[in-house]
């Protein structure tokens, strides 16, 4: 894949991209909003709002690009799961697919969620029913459905790639493990759940990675960006509070567990084809 066109380049999983690109030797085309820096890239197309863009002006972006990697998404904490800006990055996708089809790409590469599927299994592989429960997890699975069908008519291979559970560089504080660093820092007590629940964590570069392998490979359909490997919430905070010799400032059981959070979410990575 000789020309990448990336989106989403300067939110947290697409700068790790973006660095996983880098090492490489790939610089990528890169759709950014206005204002927003991005270093590595080859070409930088500014607009204010990709997701409202039509599929012809993405056919006039996306000539010569042989691979689209889709990454931008609404994500703000405490706001994106039920936001109705889930309908317009749906839509948007759908018209960036369209109009790289329409330029001739040959590959487009999407960014899911693990929340797509159906959580009560606990380890959950690409085989795993879909069941999403809330908007942003429901528009995701639609573009899954919606492509996985339409862009092998359209000429073009289709990945989706579902990450699961990052942390890392470039991480929005609000987030769990931002939180645990500022409170041990500022050696102030960090409220938390009882911590049982079992998660598949994975550092945002290491998901990246994976995330390029597949992407560079011949595979299609559903992916899973997951280590297979769980670890609870409380061994986790325990991990960073050892980092600064500080577990007397965890505080479990100050917050309320969420009786509707499944106890286990584990992804199972699929084997590599045979050579």
């Amino acid at each position: 894949m000789s020309c990448v066109l990336l989106t989403g380049a300067t939110g947290f999983v697409g700068q790790a991209v973006m660095r996983g690109l880098g090492a490489r030797g790939i610089a990528p085309i890169c759709v950014i909003r206005p204002g927003r820096m991005v270093k590595g890239a080859s070409q930088v197309v500014e607009i204010e709002d990709i997701f409202s863009q039509s599929a012809d002006w993405w056919a006039e972006v996306c000539q010569d690009v042989d691979m689209v990697l889709h990454v931008a998404w609404y994500a703000e904490p405490g706001k994106y799961l039920t936001s109705d800006k889930n309908l317009d990055c749906l839509a948007g996708t759908l018209a960036l697919a369209k109009g790289a089809a329409r330029a001739g790409v040959r590959r487009f590469v999407g960014v899911g969620t693990c929340f797509e599927y159906d959580l009560t299994g606990g380890e959950l592989s690409t085989d795993t029913a879909l069941d999403p429960l809330t908007p942003y997890a429901a528009a995701k699975a639609a573009v899954f459905v919606a492509l996985n069908k339409l862009a092998p008519q359209m000429g073009m291979d289709f990945l989706w790639a579902r990450l699961f559970y990052l942390y890392g560089q470039g991480e929005d504080p609000r987030r769990l493990v931002p939180y645990l660093h500022q409170q041990m820092q500022a050696s102030e007590r960090a409220d938390l759940t009882s911590g049982t629940q079992l998660r598949d964590f994975m550092d945002v570069d290491a998901a990246a990675a994976l995330l390029l392998d597949d992407a560079f490979s011949d595979r299609t359909g559903a992916s899973n960006i997951a280590s297979g490997q769980g670890i609870t919430v409380r061994a986790l905070a325990e991990q960073i509070a050892d980092q600064y010799g500080r577990r007397d400032l965890l505080n479990f059981g100050a917050r309320p567990d969420n009786l509707t959070d499944p106890p286990v979410v584990i992804g199972v990575r699929q084997p590599k084809d045979p050579v």
